[in-house]
C-alpha cells in the first residue's frame, strides 16, 4: 500500500503528460489568426476574427478553400499583403493541401514551407523573394503537384530536388533570376514546364523533351532541339569547376597577339555584315515596291474587303499551303499530283457550300485576334463567303486519323445554339480550323469591348436569353460528347457568339482530347479550383464556367479568372459571395440593367444561380440538368419567357465567329486580356 502511494504522483504526472497534447492543440482558427497577425496591411482579411468557424454554412473566411468544415486551401491572392509568412501556424493546420499568395509583397527568402510535407499545390508566384533555394529543400515535400515560383528574384540553381518529385504536374519558374544547368525532371506526370526568362545554360535534360521553345526561352546560354541551338557547337557560358581569374589571366596575356589579330578579324566581318545589310535593306525595298502588296495576305476581292498585313510566320505558313495544295473535292482530305500526296481542306460540314484549300489562301483576309490556342483570320472569298480560319498550336494529341475522327464528330453536332466547324486543314504542327462568319461579335465585345456603341442592346430580357441558349448548347454537348471529361472544355464570354436578335451560340468546345499537355492549360476548364488545385477536370469543370459566365452577365464586370495571370479584372465569385453575404445584391448588378425595378427578384434567382455553379467543390456545385431547370424557371417580369429552340436559324455568308464587319466596326481595337487578346470576337 506504501509502495502504491508512493508512485502515485508519478502516475498522475505521467498522465498528465499524455493528455497534454490534447489539451493545448490548436484550431483551424487559432492557427488562421496567428498567421494573420504575422502579415501586414492584412485588411483584406477582416472576416479572420475570434470566436467565428472559419469554415461555416453563413460563408467561409476569405481567402480560404474548405471541404466538410476542414480548412483545405489558403487562396491570398491579390490581397496587398506583406510582412512574414508564420510558417507555424500554416503546419497547426493539418488539412492543409494548397497554399496561394500570387501576387502580393512578400520579401526575403524562401520561406520554410517545405515543413509542410503534405502539401499538394505551393503558388508563390508575382512576390519579391530572393535569394537561393537549398537544393534539398522540396527533398520531403513528396506530395506535391503544383510548384508556381514564377515572378520573383530568386538566384542561383534550380533545386535538384525540385525534379525528383514522383507527383510534379507543373512548374512555373519563369521570371526569375535562376542560373547553372536544368537539372533533370523525372516525374512522369509532368505536364507543363516553364523556365523562361532566367539564366539558365547547357544543354536542356532529355526528360524535357516533349516541351516546346517556349518553356525555355529568354536563357540564351541553353542548347538543344527545343531552341534550336546544337549543344555541339553551342558555348557553355557557365564558369566551369576549375576556370578562375588567377587560371585565366596567364592565358591572356601569353596569347595577347592573337586577341588583337582576333579583334581586328572581328571588326572586319562586322563591317562586312552592315554593308551587305545595307544592301538587303534596298534591294527588299526596291522588291516591295515592284510587288506592290506583296506582303498583304490575299489579293483583295469584288466585294472591297480589307486586308490587313499579318505577320510573317502567318503569312510563310499559309503560302506554303497555297502552294502544296489544288483543288478541293467535297469530303477529301488528300490529293494526288506529281509531288505524291498533299494534304488539303476537309469538308466537315456542307451546309455553307463546299469550297477548298485555294479558294481560302486566295481570299483577301484580316488577322482578328490572338488566343491561348493560336490566332483568327477572317478571310472573304472570291463569291463574297466570309469564313474564319483559325491556326491552331499545340493540338497534336492524337494522331491523324483519330483527329479525323473527333473532328468529323463535332461536324456532325446539329443545335440552334452550337457553332459547328465547316472544314479542317491537318498539319503536323499546326491544325486549320474553318468556321462562318457571324459579324455580330462575342459576348465578351459587346459587354467590354470598345466599340463605341451603347450596351443599352443587352438589357434584361436580352441577357435572360443568352443565359438560357448558352445553358440549352451545353446541356446539348454534354449529351453528345458525354464521354469527354469535359465536354466544353473552354467556355467563357469570348467563345459565345451572337446571332441577330442576341441569339447565343457556342464555340470552341470539344477540344480536350484534341490538345496536348501544354494546349490544356490554355483551355478556361484548367482554371477551375479543382484543376488549380489537383490538375482535374470534369463536366462540373463546365458548369463552374457556366457559372462564371452567368455573373459576367448580371454584374457587367470583366472576370479576373479569364486572365492567365489573375491580375486586372473582378474576382467576380468572391464579390458576389461577400454581397449575398452582407445582402447588398442590388449593388451587383450592372447598372445597365438595374433600372428594370420589376425584375430585381428574377435577377437576384439568377445570381444565386451563378453562386451555386462556382462553389469551390464539385461536389456542392450544381449538376448541369439542375442548373438548366433552375435557369429555365426564371422569366421576364410580364411573363415573357425566351426559348431559344423556337427561333428559326438565319443562314449568313459568313462563319459566326463574331467579328463585326470593317464597314461598321473598329476591327483594330483590340481588347487587351492578359495573355488573350480579343477583338470584338474571339482568338482561339
Amino acid at each position: 500500500m506504501a509502495v502504491a502511494w508512493l508512485f502515485r504522483p508519478f502516475l498522475l504526472l505521467s498522465s498528465f503528460l499524455v493528455l497534454l497534447p490534447l489539451t493545448f492543440s490548436v484550431s483551424d482558427s487559432e492557427a488562421l489568426l496567428k498567421l494573420k497577425k504575422s502579415f501586414t496591411n492584412a485588411s483584406a482579411l477582416d472576416s479572420w476574427v475570434p470566436g467565428s468557424a472559419p469554415c461555416n454554412e453563413e460563408g467561409t473566411w476569405n481567402g480560404l478553400l474548405c471541404h466538410n468544415g476542414i480548412v483545405t486551401g489558403l487562396r491570398l491572392e491579390g490581397m496587398g499583403l506583406s510582412g512574414n509568412i508564420d510558417v507555424d501556424a500554416l503546419v497547426w493546420i493539418k488539412g492543409l493541401r494548397s497554399f496561394s499568395v500570387i501576387n502580393n509583397s512578400f520579401t526575403g527568402t524562401i520561406p520554410e514551407i517545405n515543413r509542410l510535407g503534405a502539401l499538394k499545390a505551393l503558388f508563390l508566384s508575382r512576390n519579391l523573394f530572393s535569394g537561393e533555394i537549398p537544393t534539398e529543400y522540396f527533398a520531403k515535400m513528396e506530395s506535391l503537384k503544383k510548384v508556381w515560383l514564377s515572378h520573383n528574384k530568386f538566384t542561383g540553381n534550380i533545386p535538384y530536388s525540385l525534379g525528383q518529385l514522383p507527383h510534379l504536374i507543373d512548374v512555373h519558374l519563369e521570371n526569375n533570376q535562376f542560373s547553372g544547368h536544368i537539372p533533370a525532371f523525372n516525374p512522369p506526370s509532368l505536364k507543363s514546364v516553364n523556365l523562361s526568362n532566367n539564366k539558365l545554360v547547357g544543354e536542356i535534360p532529355s526528360s524535357l523533351s516533349k516541351f516546346n521553345a517556349n518553356s525555355f526561352a529568354g536563357n540564351p546560354g541553353l542548347c538543344g532541339e527545343q531552341v534550336g541551338v546544337d549543344c555541339s557547337k553551342a558555348i557553355d557560358r557557365s564558369p566551369g569547376p576549375m576556370s578562375s581569374p588567377e587560371n585565366t589571366a596567364p592565358v591572356v596575356q601569353d596569347h595577347g597577339r592573337k586577341n588583337d589579330s582576333k579583334k581586328i578579324i572581328a571588326a572586319i566581318i562586322t563591317l562586312g555584315v552592315m554593308l551587305l545589310s545595307v544592301i538587303l535593306f534596298f534591294a527588299i525595298r526596291w522588291r516591295k515596291k515592284k510587288k506592290g502588296d506583296s506582303d498583304v495576305l490575299g489579293r483583295g476581292s469584288p466585294d472591297g474587303a480589307v486586308s490587313v498585313q499579318v505577320s510573317v510566320p502567318a503569312r510563310r505558313e499559309m503560302e506554303e499551303s497555297r502552294k502544296n495544295a489544288s483543288s478541293s473535292r467535297r469530303g477529301s482530305n488528300h490529293a494526288k499530283g506529281s509531288a505524291g500526296v498533299v494534304a488539303e481542306l476537309v469538308m466537315v460540314n456542307d451546309e455553307e457550300g463546299v469550297f477548298g484549300l485555294p479558294d481560302l489562301m486566295k481570299a483577301a483576309a484580316e488577322v482578328l485576334g490572338v488566343g491561348g490556342l493560336g490566332s483568327s483570320y477572317k478571310a472573304v472569298m472570291a463569291n463574297g463567303v466570309a469564313v474564319v480560319a483559325k491556326r491552331m498550336r499545340e493540338m497534336n494529341a492524337l494522331g491523324k486519323d483519330a483527329f479525323d475522327t473527333d473532328v468529323r464528330k463535332l461536324g456532325k453536332l446539329r443545335h440552334p445554339n452550337i457553332l459547328t466547324p465547316l472544314a479542317y486543314h491537318y498539319r503536323k504542327d499546326e491544325k486549320l480550323f474553318v468556321y462562318e462568319y457571324l459579324p455580330k461579335g462575342s459576348l465578351l465585345y459587346l459587354l467590354h469591348g470598345d466599340h463605341g456603341t451603347s450596351c443599352l442592346e443587352l438589357d434584361w430580357p436580352a441577357r435572360l436569353k443568352i443565359v438560357q441558349g448558352i445553358a440549352q448548347g451545353l446541356d446539348y454537348l454534354h449529351t453528345e460528347l458525354a464521354s469527354l471529361d469535359v465536354p466544353h472544355g473552354n467556355l467563357k464570354s469570348s467563345n459565345v457568339l451572337l446571332g441577330p436578335d442576341n441569339h447565343p451560340f457556342l464555340s470552341d468546345y470539344g477540344f480536350w482530347p484534341l490538345v496536348n499537355t501544354n494546349g490544356a492549360q490554355a483551355l478556361f476548364a484548367y482554371k477551375t479550383p479543382e484543376a488549380l488545385q489537383h490538375g482535374m477536370v470534369s463536366p462540373k469543370s463546365d458548369v463552374y464556367c457556366l457559372g462564371i459566365i452567368i455573373l459576367e452577365i448580371l454584374t457587367g464586370k470583366f472576370p479576373s479568372q479569364y486572365l492567365s495571370d489573375g491580375k486586372g479584372g473582378t474576382d467576380v465569385v468572391q464579390w458576389v459571395t461577400s454581397a449575398f453575404s452582407e445582402g447588398r445584391q442590388a449593388e451587383l448588378l450592372d447598372p445597365e440593367i438595374a433600372c428594370c425595378q420589376n425584375s430585381l427578384a428574377s435577377m437576384e434567382k439568377l445570381l444565386h444561380i451563378g453562386l451555386l455553379c462556382t462553389q469551390n467543390s464539385p461536389d456542392q456545385r450544381l449538376d448541369m440538368k439542375e442548373a438548366i431547370r433552375m435557369i429555365e424557371e426564371i422569366e421576364v417580369e410580364g411573363g415573357i419567357e425566351f426559348h431559344s429552340h423556337a427561333r428559326t436559324i438565319e443562314v449568313f455568308p459568313s462563319l459566326r465567329d463574331g467579328i463585326p464587319d470593317a464597314a461598321n466596326s473598329n476591327s483594330s481595337s483590340f481588347l487587351e486580356g492578359k495573355g488573350e487578346h480579343a477583338t470584338t470576337g474571339h482568338g482561339p
